[in-house]
């Protein structure tokens, strides 16, 4: 027996830490190798991360709510492993330490809009996650080094930065200073606590003095609308409508569509077909399967089919078909299904979200 140490994996290209939603195991449970052992949410997706080893849990490191970055470890199991030459357990998933760094250096570099070095000059460590944020938020780099951090080596975590912003603005700017505020101040903190209590919870009196409710934004809406509003920066947006009768598809899916299900043991909607249509296009005009990259057009190989997938809470969520084009109708269809139906169950993984190159919207029927 052997005592292996299992780290958090890789989330996908760009996820560098990832926010403990729940540990689903406790220390002395036994778990197989896939078993999943805890939740995970990170600024893409929440999902649930598997055990790379058969065993038994000896130790917990993280709890819930921690802010973990990838590669850290988390657990350490018992378990029987082959042994490398020297007898150390080779860990199945452990992300080596070089790709670690050139990961975090990479990132660092291409992430981060704040233009400095991710160690300060008194050598305080800084994510590029918590960096974007204090850029987005207005924070100086002055003010962020103030922020008492409850990572490691007292690093700054997510968590740590949004509590902070919390904080501010239930004490807007101006409060507690010894003499007294000058005029600029007083009104800045009145804007300031307008806006704090503008996204405060209201009561149903100040909705209905107001006329209006005003409606906290979760995680993942929040982050559909920094998606959007990035893409109307980095991509050339136009409009074009051609209109397609469509009859003769409805048609031919009502009259197959009980056969189908009997044949497949699986629904056909209108989005796979739908889907084949636009690889077959993309087969005929291939240039509109591309990305430009400042002066680059980059023409993709790989046909990859993201589709739109309403969520239970309203939400909107991208999973995307791989090689689309290798797929028969039939093929189109189970894929369609077992996508949407793991974006409904919370059970999509990062790998399942990355890579698209063309994307179709459900405009429902």
């Amino acid at each position: 027996m052997a005592i292996v140490e299992m780290v958090m994996p890789r989330m996908g290209e760009s996820v560098m830490e990832c926010t403990i939603i729940s540990i689903l195991k406790k220390i002395g449970d036994s778990v197989e190798s896939d078993d999943s052992v805890m939740e995970v949410a990170t600024d893409k997706v929440d999902t649930e991360v598997p055990s790379p080893y058969s065993g038994i849990i000896k130790e917990i490191l993280v709890k819930d709510g921690d802010v973990v970055a990838i590669g850290n470890i988390v657990m350490r199991i018992e378990t029987e492993v082959t042994s490398t030459q020297n007898g150390s357990p080779t860990p199945i998933a452990e992300v080596p330490e070089e790709a670690l760094a050139l990961e975090t250096q990479f990132q660092s570099l291409v992430a981060s809009p704040i233009q400095s070095a991710e160690v300060n000059s008194s050598g305080r460590f800084y994510s590029p996650l918590v960096l974007n944020i204090a850029q987005t938020e207005g924070i100086s780099r002055q003010e962020l080094d103030q922020i008492e951090g409850t990572g490691t080596d007292s690093r700054v975590t997510k968590k740590d930065i949004l509590a902070y912003l919390e904080e501010k603005k239930r004490h807007p700017v101006g409060a507690g200073l010894a003499s007294g505020p000058d005029p600029a101040s007083i009104q800045n903190a009145g804007v300031a606590q307008e806006a704090s209590h503008a996204s405060s919870p209201q009561s149903p009196a100040t909705i209905r003095k107001t006329g209006i409710e005003v409606i906290p934004m979760d995680r993942m809406r929040r982050v559909i609308a920094e998606r959007m509003l990035e893409s109307q920066r980095i991509s050339a947006h136009v409009s074009s409508f051609v209109e397609t009768d469509m009859t003769n598809v409805v048609l031919w899916r009502n009259q197959i569509k009980d056969e189908f299900k009997k044949q497949t043991g699986e629904g056909i909607t209108f989005t796979p077909i739908l889907i084949e249509a636009v690889v077959k296009a993309i087969k005929d005009f291939p240039l509109i399967n591309i990305s430009v990259e400042g002066e680059n057009i980059i023409k993709k190989r790989d046909i990859n089919v993201g589709m739109a997938v309403a969520l239970p809470s309203g939400n909107l969520i991208v999973p995307v078909i791989h090689n689309a084009d290798q797929y028969s109708l039939i093929g189109l269809a189970k894929k369609v299904n077992e996508l949407a139906n793991r974006a409904r169950q919370n059970k999509l993984t990062p790998d399942d979200l990355a890579g698209g190159t063309y994307t179709v919207s459900n405009i429902g029927s």
